[in-house]
């Protein structure tokens, strides 16, 4: 009971210390537009270090995002790009993150340096009279499903279904479906999770 209501004084005092910021970024998105003002946030934001930048991100994404959950955790160095972004309950985004257009469904878990752009062709490539850099992309909203552990320096360019762990090192470009353990470049199923009852065998 005490915890937790640390917990809401800390958050409440952390929304009052990004205040500045929250109405620098509403006046920013109004002339050189909402994700690009995010972007600019984000990189002085994932400066803070400890405990106390991780209450100051969440303050202040809990506002800038289409959904952020107050009990998601947002470490030093993550950067986001875009407001359409969601965190559910218990998010945890590890250090270095980069996160485009996501949905993180509930207890996901991003280790360090996990990079989830948004999808797979950010930048238009058909055209060769014409840079790359003027050729629209498609975004694409990628989801992560609840209970799901995303290891270390992964980068996802599509779904992982719920209740999954992706190895370290992974590269995600195919959906991957429920529960299971995947591995690889590209990523590929290497058993399937199941419970304790389900891995004992029934008595004969």
């Amino acid at each position: 009971m005490l915890k937790e209501l640390i917990k809401s004084t800390l958050r409440g005092l952390a929304i009052l210390a990004v205040s500045p910021l929250l109405v620098s970024h509403w006046l920013s998105s109004t002339f050189s537009g909402a994700d690009r003002s995010l972007e600019s946030h984000s990189q002085l934001l994932s400066l803070f270090p400890g405990i106390t930048g991780n209450y100051l991100r969440l303050a202040f994404y809990r506002f800038a995002l289409e959904q952020c959950d107050p009990t998601a955790t947002i470490c030093f160095g993550a950067l986001l790009s875009k407001t359409g972004a969601r965190l559910g309950k218990h998010v945890y985004v590890g250090p270095r993150c980069m996160l485009g257009l996501v949905t993180l469904e509930d207890d996901v878990l991003l280790g360090p340096a996990v990079q989830i752009p948004s999808g797979p062709m950010t930048h238009g490539i058909e055209r060769l009279d014409l840079p790359i850099r003027l050729q629209a992309g498609e975004k694409q909203r990628i989801k992560i499903g609840n209970d799901t552990w995303i290891g270390a320096s992964v980068v996802v360019l599509a779904d992982v279904e719920q209740q999954c762990v992706i190895a370290a090192a992974s590269k995600v470009t195919k959906t991957i479906p429920p529960r299971v353990i995947a591995a690889g470049t590209p990523a590929s199923t290497i058993r399937h999770r199941k419970s304790k009852s389900q891995a004992i065998d029934p008595p004969q």
